[in-house]
């Protein structure tokens, strides 16, 4: 990974202490960042990550970026324990796979609620937080099934493509502020989040990779470090896209 300052900069991670999350909070705790991970749930993932990350500077906070109430009583917090916020990452998102047909509508309106609704609330405090310093980076993990679609992810494609759209929008809005807008879209990647895929499915989706591999955690946080920085500052609005060629 190339070596980044961050010194400076305060981060909020949604969705931070697992998989894809939890490696964007590593490097930039390992770049001088302080850092704010969020999770909804589980316990175990986080108190590991607090306990393996003793003495770094690593706040955790458990709510659901689906309630804009309980948003808003994350960021009185934050505000508590951070004096700025230059980066915010939008990574909190779940998959309930069915085809439409025999979707629940509780299935649908979860995915949309965590992964976009989700992307509003934190986006919208996150942007209060930035507005006065006239700076700040937001980066949401969207996914090429929002672009692709993929069978069996109707709801999971149509949250992902609202969080590009939605990032263009906002983009527009806040760069007078010098505040940069990109998504960054992994492909398959070695998470929690496609282990209960089938043997047999794992074998197809790798073989449509031109690098014939997942991509790793890692892959993703190099980017999102990249969109971070100030090296990044012309780029805004846009998806960059970390697939290994898909």
């Amino acid at each position: 990974m190339m070596k980044y300052d961050y010194s400076n900069y305060h981060v909020i991670v949604s969705g931070g202490t697992r998989g894809i999350g939890r490696a964007i909070v590593e490097a930039f705790l390992d770049s001088g960042a302080r850092v704010a991970a969020t999770y909804s749930g589980n316990e175990e993932h986080a108190r590991k990550l607090e306990e393996e990350r003793k003495g770094f500077p690593l706040k955790i906070y458990k709510f659901d970026v689906s309630s804009y109430t309980e948003t808003e009583e994350f960021f009185r917090q934050y505000d508590q324990d951070f004096n700025s916020l230059e980066v915010l990452v939008n990574n909190a998102g779940i998959r309930r796979d069915s085809v439409v047909g025999m979707m629940p509508q509780e299935d649908w309106n979860a995915v949309l609620a965590v992964n976009l609704t989700g992307t509003y609330n934190m986006s919208k405090l996150g942007i209060m937080r930035m507005l006065p310093n006239r700076f700040g980076r937001i980066i949401s993990i969207t996914s090429p099934s929002g672009s692709m679609g993929i069978e069996g992810q109707a709801n999971y494609a149509a949250s992902k493509a609202g969080q590009v759209g939605f990032t263009r929008s906002l983009s527009k809005e806040v760069g007078k502020r010098k505040i940069t807008v990109n998504c960054v879209s992994p492909g398959y990647i070695d998470t929690e989040l496609i282990a209960d895929l089938p043997a047999e499915l794992v074998k197809q989706y790798k073989s449509q990779v031109p690098l014939k591999r997942f991509g790793k955690p890692a892959d993703v946080a190099n980017a999102v470090m990249f969109l971070s920085s100030k090296e990044a500052e012309y780029i805004s609005g846009t998806t960059l896209e970390v697939t290994g060629g898909i």
